[in-house]
């Protein structure tokens, strides 16, 4: 077992608009990028559990091939700095991934 962390080379989230934050999880190569994705240890229904959000909240969810990365989209609880939302940029968001297990 590895720690997604120790395996992408980047993992992000980021704003996406007033209404969605996205997220970025990249590999250094096509070995590891087809290791995590074949794995199912990163996938809609697990991103899902993790956050605790309902698939309504879930916009979108990719595996780019192109780019060894898995990305995507979930729509927020509330729009981007309105009363009461704490992280406006979306950046700190990403946290929760860094520590799921992926076979070996």
């Amino acid at each position: 077992m590895a720690k997604l962390s120790q395996l992408a080379s980047t993992i992000r989230s980021k704003n996406a608009g007033v209404n969605q934050v996205t997220f970025d999880i990249i590999f250094p190569d096509r070995g590891t990028y087809r290791r995590v994705r074949d794995s199912g240890a990163v996938s809609a229904e697990r991103i899902l559990a993790l956050y605790g959000i309902a698939r309504s909240r879930m916009s979108h969810f990719v595996t780019f091939d192109a780019a060894n990365a898995i990305k995507f989209t979930l729509y927020r609880e509330r729009p981007s700095g309105s009363p009461g939302h704490w992280d406006i940029l979306g950046c700190q968001q990403y946290g929760p991934l860094l520590d799921i297990e992926v076979p070996d």
